[in-house]
């Protein structure tokens, strides 16, 4: 696998698995928790690739996902 293919599939897991922490956590259907994902400063952060967010855990990464849709702010 190239880094770019590397990159990617890590990116696509984390957004997997943010999508069904939002499920659970706020009992979102899926369409509605992509939706969270997909319009998230987070995932603008995931995608830029000089962050190395893709490098930590989905854990991680939900964790600011979590505060951002929380509190409406990334900080």
């Amino acid at each position: 696998m190239t880094h770019v293919q590397t990159s990617s599939f890590l990116i696509n897991r984390i957004v997997d698995q943010m999508t069904q922490f939002l499920t659970e956590d706020y009992h979102l259907d899926i369409p509605t928790a992509l939706n969270v994902v997909y319009n998230s400063k987070t995932l603008s952060l995931l995608q830029n690739k000089a962050t190395e967010l893709y490098i930590e855990s989905p854990s991680y990464v939900y964790e600011l996902l979590k505060k951002e849709y929380q509190t409406g702010k990334l900080n």
